[in-house]
């Protein structure tokens, strides 16, 4: 059952997929429907989850589901990456790509390559309050309180 994205309750499970690169508004626009689509139809043992997607910042897919309701099986979270895999052919993009981080700059998201990060801190490019986006949050009240984050309140703050 698809409920709207800002509906969500805090504690929904997320999942956060990084496309590779920016997704154009007519890849947005093409993608939508689908992303509902898929929210309607997600299922658990033949259990409707109270689902929602949303792509944030054009470039982030967010799947999320309110557990509190019915909870994602491992077959149901198979489909949803399945599904995803689905959107990569599909849009000739890579979601699970996790070398590199993605970074809020000057209002654009940035993105820095694993093996670049010490660099990237050393010069100044990133410093402990540059903007996160952690794909690594799991929770909708996090996305919602503190997404993206300084560096230093992720696990990036080993390297400040």
């Amino acid at each position: 059952m698809y409920i709207p994205f800002d509906k969500l309750p805090p504690h929904a499970r997320l999942w956060i997929y990084q496309a590779g690169r920016p997704l154009t508004e007519a890849e947005q626009a093409e993608i939508k429907p689908v992303l509902q689509r898929f929210a309607e139809e997600w299922s658990s043992h033949g259990k409707e989850l109270e689902a929602s997607a949303e792509l944030l910042h054009n470039q982030f897919l967010v799947l999320a589901s309110n557990e509190s309701a019915t909870s994602a099986s491992g077959c149901s979270i198979d489909k949803s990456v399945h599904f995803v895999r689905e959107l990569e052919q599909q849009l000739q993009v890579s979601f699970f790509d996790r070398t590199r981080l993605a970074f809020l700059k000057e209002g654009r998201v940035e993105m820095v390559a694993m093996q670049e990060l010490k660099n990237s801190v050393a010069t100044g490019k990133i410093d402990k309050n540059t903007l996160y986006f952690d794909t690594l949050i799991q929770q909708y009240g996090e996305l919602q309180g503190a997404w993206p984050r300084p560096a230093s309140q992720s696990w990036l703050s080993r390297y400040f």
